[in-house]
């Protein structure tokens, strides 16, 4: 099966580069549900995730003869790591399993957006905008979430002041709207000399004094996020990449007068040729990540919750060029002290012929709406009716799942 190019003049962009956007300081107000100050991290993986190799059900029957050449197995030098005795874990994701087996992570299997056909494009546009259908992406689900959450705490301020964060180049569909966002993200290019920022902040001072003021705070922006010790740099498709990302967005997060909510993009999950070796990479990139905001957002990781999902899964054969094609049901992560982990979320649906959409997907069974409900409902304090109607609108029966947050 070919796949759709997708370049930025397929869907509207807004260019979140340099970080030269108003940060205008958070004051102190009372915190979100539950007398928190939450962090709430929305990863997108773009491509469409395999949750039948990223979480293999091991214990279903029918699994190792749909899969075949790709199955992952309990024994040799590539062995999963288990989780239960039924679904294990990819190993190359060991920093997941340690949260895991610390109650700070948990699989929500089988899950799925209500898009049920398999374009890219329309896949991404409902994942990220929120609506039921593809063809709304004039905003995201995640900046009307914060344009409707209760004001006066750090995570919806009232007034100017900045409510979200946006990673990468250009900014994730599911944060863009009318909710103020800051934008970062990490250079490619190689460091300017060290008198270049203050002669640029000289300049400015004198010629235009707002753009020196958003230039200084865009400076600011910079060295908080990128740091003093990135050793190496990538794009959102390669695991150092990835890890930089995460971590110029946790330092971010972790500061008292930052945002509270974010969003980042990762590329290139779309395996239908070579499946295992790529994975691999890209999931090592994303276990990477996570540990990497586990690290920045220090004491603020207890109130930290991170969902990371894409906009569909995979087949459930393997095809002949040991890949897998656009399928359904996927496999969603949680992680976070303030996730209530350990656990799989799964009506595992069954893997047998009868049992597959269409004789050839995992069948969906969960769907993904109902998880980031439950957490912006316990986590955030958002109301089910803003929800229902604004966020994820003609959802109403779509009830937030409860006990997600400890």
């Amino acid at each position: 099966m070919s796949c759709e190019l997708m370049t930025p003049t397929r869907r509207a962009v807004l260019g979140a580069s340099g970080a030269l956007f108003a940060w205008a300081f958070i004051p102190r107000f009372a915190h979100a549900a539950g007398g928190r100050d939450p962090r709430f991290v929305t990863i997108i993986l773009r491509g469409a995730l395999d949750g039948l190799t990223a979480v293999p059900p091991i214990g279903d029957p029918d699994y190792a003869s749909l899969r075949q050449s790709i199955a992952m197995t309990t024994t040799g030098p590539d062995a999963v790591l288990p989780l239960d005795g039924f679904f294990a874990l990819h190993p190359s994701m060991p920093n997941f399993n340690r949260l895991y087996r610390a109650g700070q992570a948990a699989v929500v299997h089988a899950s799925a957006t209500s898009y049920r056909d398999r374009s890219h494009f329309d896949g991404q546009d409902v994942l990220e905008s929120g609506y039921e259908m593809p063809g709304r992406v004039d905003s995201g689900w995640l900046n009307r979430m914060l344009e409707g959450l209760p004001k006066g705490d750090k995570v919806a301020p009232d007034g100017p002041a900045l409510r979200g964060l946006a990673i990468g180049a250009n900014t994730p569909l599911v944060i863009r709207g009318k909710a103020p966002v800051l934008g970062w993200a990490p250079s490619s290019l190689q460091p300017v000399s060290a008198d270049l920022p203050p002669r640029l902040m000289d300049l400015y001072t004198q010629t235009d004094p707002l753009f020196a003021k958003l230039l200084a705070e865009g400076i600011s922006t910079g060295k908080i996020a990128a740091g003093l010790d990135v050793k190496s740099r990538g794009g959102p498709g390669e695991p150092a990449g990835m890890e930089q990302m995460a971590r110029g967005a946790a330092r971010l997060l972790a500061r008292d007068d930052g945002p509270r909510v974010a969003a980042l993009a990762f590329e290139g999950w779309d395996t239908h040729a070579g499946e295992i070796g790529r994975l691999t990479r890209l999931l090592a990139g994303l276990d990477n990540a996570l540990a990497a905001f586990e690290q920045e957002l220090g004491p603020s990781w207890k109130d930290t919750a991170i969902v990371v999902a894409t906009e569909f899964g995979r087949t459930a054969r393997v095809n002949g060029t040991d890949g897998t094609d656009h399928g359904t049901g996927t496999t969603a992560f949680l992680a976070g002290g303030a996730i209530k982990g350990g656990r799989i979320i799964a009506d595992w649906p069954g893997l047998k012929q009868q049992q597959l959409r269409d004789g050839r997907d995992l069948a969906a069974t969960t769907d993904l709406r109902a998880v980031i409900k439950g957490i912006a409902v316990d986590l955030l304090g958002a109301s089910t009716a803003l929800l229902a109607r604004d966020v994820f609108p003609g959802s109403d029966a779509v009830r937030p799942m409860k006990g997600l947050i400890v």
